[in-house]
């Protein structure tokens, strides 16, 4: 167990590098080399919530990546998949935290720097989160998952947050 549990905590700091740098790094670097510009929006504070906004993204996104690797002893790559279903932690809340912390810091970067084109890049990586997770992830879950995920699906939603934790187990795979 030791063993698989290291190679998840590799196998996610890799892929953490790979994948959700780039979306929220990487790419908004290159749109906008991260240089300020005038607040966005004018209001006083604007630049102190799009910091604060893309630390809270960056931390809830490091939790989410520590859930996957510690308790379901795999990654949110899809070549190394976790052996049961994460519902703890934010997933007892939405189920898809990394998707919307990522969003979160881009949102933040688009405060942060008040760089508008930060913003329509949030818009168009949400429309391809979404796809994602109805055409591939979703369907993938359900046929490796079950009942626990159908269960899960019924009480967590998707992209709108409960405003209570649920306690369903869901951790069991079939």
């Amino acid at each position: 167990m030791k063993r698989t549990r290291t190679r998840a905590i590799v196998g996610s700091f890799v892929f953490f590098w790979l994948a959700p740098a780039v979306v929220f790094g990487v790419i908004p670097y290159a749109l906008v080399g991260w240089t300020m510009q005038q607040p966005l929006l004018g209001l006083p504070g604007e630049r102190v919530v799009g910091a604060a906004a893309v630390v809270a993204g960056l931390a809830c996104l490091l939790d989410c990546f520590a859930r996957f690797a510690l308790e379901g002893r795999g990654t949110p790559a899809p070549v190394a998949q976790t052996e049961v279903l994460i519902a703890t932690g934010l997933y007892r809340f939405v189920r898809n935290p990394m998707y919307i912390s990522m969003l979160t810091i881009i949102s933040g970067q688009t405060l942060l720097f008040g760089q508008a084109r930060l913003m329509a890049y949030a818009g168009v990586v949400f429309a391809a989160f979404h796809l994602n997770v109805l055409l591939h992830e979703e369907p993938q879950l359900r046929r490796r998952l079950g009942r626990s995920y159908e269960t899960y699906c019924l009480h967590v939603g998707r992209w709108w947050p409960r405003l209570t934790p649920w306690r369903g187990s869901g951790m069991q795979t079939r």
